[in-house]
């Protein structure tokens, strides 16, 4: 079963070193880049072409990022650390789902097994702060850089006319390029509270890591909101509690989706 299944990742890989060179993020380990994002697409069901042998689940989302890296940007604070410290030379597949299933997708678990990954950590998303996923439960893998799958690849890649590009490209992560915009959205189509939340002069900034903001309105009034547990200290919030936030919380959902200010965990996005 795991041969099969590397096999599928590594024939994903391959089509992402064909059609998406821009993927890889150093002129280093370009291989590396493009079986990572072929996880990614593999586990989040957007492959060109989903091998039958690759078990699909519902409402996968995959992130990862060089472990290192990870625990430079969040700190010895996060309780991911206590199981397994950073290491140099792995990287970490964060891989949220559903909170809903009480166990980790087995379809999840036979993709990065066969890649010869390793389980380190699960819980909660909302946890540690991760905004976008905070309903969600995740899943951490810690996998080898230069492992077998990675040469593996390579030697398919050359054998096929060396797809990889010699230089990466651009930085940073390939899902944080394609941030979300309200430009398509008319400011007059949207809900009262959210088209004020968008034009109004506010001025956001982050208080504390884990989803504590202050905004002060233009009226010079200062206001305190926990983006993560959903509150606000302003009248309309604690007199009214409308649904999808008052103004103040709804303009510091829209400038982290913008890459305006920090997300909860103190980073700001890579701007697309």
């Amino acid at each position: 079963m795991t041969e099969r299944h590397l096999r599928a990742v590594l024939t994903e890989a391959e089509r992402v070193a064909e059609q998406y060179d821009q993927v890889a993020q150093t002129t280093n380990s370009p291989v590396h880049e493009y079986l990572r994002y072929a996880v990614l697409r593999l586990l989040e069901g957007d492959a060109n072409s989903i091998p039958e042998e690759v078990p699909q689940v519902d409402g996968v989302t995959v992130g990862y990022g060089r472990d290192q890296a990870m625990y430079d940007s969040w700190g010895s604070d996060v309780e991911w650390w206590d199981t397994v410290p950073p290491q140099d030379d792995c990287t970490r597949f964060r891989v949220f789902y559903p909170e809903e299933r009480t166990t980790v997708p087995r379809g999840i678990l036979t993709v990065m097994a066969a890649l010869g990954a390793w389980r380190v950590w699960e819980g909660s998303a909302a946890a540690c702060g991760s905004y976008d996923h905070r309903e969600r439960r995740e899943v951490h893998f810690l996998w080898p850089e230069g492992n077998l799958a990675e040469a593996l690849l390579e030697s398919r890649i050359q054998e096929t006319g060396g797809a990889v590009a010699p230089d990466g490209g651009q930085a940073g992560d390939v899902r944080d390029r394609m941030l979300v915009s309200d430009g398509s959205t008319s400011a007059e189509d949207l809900e009262p509270r959210t088209k004020r939340a968008v034009e109004e002069a506010m001025t956001v900034s982050l208080l504390a890591k884990g989803g504590r903001y202050e905004v002060e309105a233009a009226s010079g009034n200062r206001y305190e909101v926990n983006i993560i547990g959903q509150s606000c200290t302003c009248p309309d919030w604690q007199q009214r509690t409308p649904d999808g936030g008052c103004k103040h919380m709804r303009r510091v959902d829209h400038e982290i989706k913008q890459g305006k200010v920090p997300r909860p965990d103190g980073q700001l996005p890579p701007q697309a």
